[in-house]
């Protein structure tokens, strides 16, 4: 369904992503995790065609999506949501335009449709009834959800979650958890998930992909990935810092 071959690409003059190959298959759930800094948003940003690769292509559905101008990035781009680290929500909008933004940007006219869509999105995410309240006013839970019913608005094919978790206390971390799920099996849906939290790694990845250095350096199951005795991973896995040098 998508496919990274030999993705490279430099920020600030630093390589970040030093080819890169991943697969997606249908309703598929990935999980790339990797230390801070290693290029994990990055590649999201370069699947969402908002960071042109210098090197290296971008497959969806077969197409070849690298080299695409805006408009023909478009129609595909529609097909993938995202669910930005820090929700991204308009500070300046309620919760229902802020559902409403991507359907009227897609020509929605009708508000008695776009009341119904959003009311529907804000039901799957356990929000009902908060149309009316402004991001300020939600908890950082709150708007990870409300950031998620929007991404989910438009039914994308393909669901891409920049640290879903991160901030989160764990009984909600395990709500968003729990509602990753649930919306792969409601709607059919792919999902790549970055994160550096193991406990949502283990529960939400059929596949765990460890990025280390601009690559994929390891890949398997979860249960792969606990037995993986390579130190980087290893280390990485079990939050020990004694791989750098750093014994406490």
């Amino acid at each position: 369904m998508l496919q990274l071959k030999e993705i490279w690409k430099s920020m600030g003059g630093q390589e970040v992503l030093r080819g890169v190959n991943l697969r997606l298959g249908p309703a598929e759930r990935v999980v790339v995790i990797g230390r801070s800094g290693c290029g994990k948003s990055v590649m999201l940003r370069v699947i969402m065609g908002l960071l042109q690769p210098e090197a290296g292509e971008v497959f969806f559905e077969g197409k070849k999506l690298t080299g695409l101008s805006e408009e023909e990035w478009n129609p595909y781009r529609r097909k993938i949501g995202m669910l930005f680290q820090g929700a991204a929500l308009f500070d300046s909008l309620t919760v229902f335009d802020n559902l409403a933004f991507p359907l009227r940007e897609q020509g929605e006219k009708s508000e008695s449709v776009l009341r119904d869509k959003v009311a529907e999105a804000l039901k799957i995410v356990s929000l009902s009834g908060t149309e009316e309240k402004m991001p300020a006013e939600l908890s950082g839970g709150m708007k990870k959800r409300a950031a998620l019913a929007r991404a989910i608005i438009s039914r994308p094919d393909i669901m891409l979650y920049d640290e879903p978790t991160t901030g989160l206390d764990p009984i909600v971390a395990d709500s968003i958890n729990r509602l990753i799920l649930h919306l792969g099996k409601m709607f059919g849906m792919a999902s790549i998930v970055v994160t550096h939290d193991m406990v949502s790694a283990r529960m939400v990845g059929e596949r765990i992909s460890y990025l280390h250095e601009g690559k994929i350096y390891f890949e398997g199951t979860p249960e792969q990935v606990d037995r993986c005795e390579d130190p980087l991973v290893r280390d990485f896995v079990r939050g020990h810092a004694e791989g750098i040098g750093i014994t406490g």
